[in-house]
């Protein structure tokens, strides 16, 4: 069977992350330079290796002052470690359209297996004749696991930002053949 390449199409694809703000909102931001290739044998996702990326120079969350902060020492440590990354390890198919994403996490030089939850959104033939595949990925991490423990307690004892954090993705491949076996 032939090993199929799918390409992120970042123009129709998004990374963001969630986290509680004094415990009564939750503050979005999103990554806006990041990468991902999946190669899969045929279009079996179930055989998917998938390996993703993500600049921390390219957070937003539309407020420079606290994205200058999340890239310094006590978040993501930007200066020393540029990139996160995600390694999977199994993409375990559910049912239909659900799958567990499993992989290993790496943030701020700390890698820690992971499971997010992924819906199969459906492959189509564009108008070009490009085959898409999409997906919604959602899932939880702990930001203590990884070293992020910055703003636990506020002045009256409360906490300043929670310790879980959302993320959520779009994401849009692009087929592209990688070779037929001999």
């Amino acid at each position: 069977m032939a090993t199929t390449k799918w390409v992120l199409d970042p123009t129709h694809s998004e990374i963001q992350f969630k986290v509680k703000h004094l415990m009564i909102s939750k503050v979005t931001g999103q990554f806006h330079k990041f990468d991902a290739a999946v190669t899969t044998e045929g279009e079996d996702f179930t055989t998917a290796k998938i390996k993703f990326s993500a600049e921390i120079d390219s957070i937003s969350t539309n407020n420079e002052q606290r994205d200058a902060h999340l890239k310094n020492g006590d978040f993501f440590d930007a200066e020393n470690h540029p990139t996160l990354t995600f390694v999977s390890d199994k993409l375990e198919k559910i049912s239909e359209d659900q799958y567990k994403l499993h992989g290993t996490l790496t943030m701020r030089g700390t890698s820690k297996q992971e499971t997010l939850n992924v819906e199969y959104g459906g492959t189509i033939t564009d108008p070009w004749g490009n085959t898409r595949s999409g997906f919604t990925i959602d899932g939880k991490i702990n930001r203590m696991d990884y070293g992020v423990s910055f703003g636990m307690k506020t002045e009256t004892g409360g906490l300043l930002l929670g310790e879980e954090v959302n993320l959520h993705a779009q994401v849009e491949f692009v087929k592209e053949a990688v070779g037929v076996p001999a």
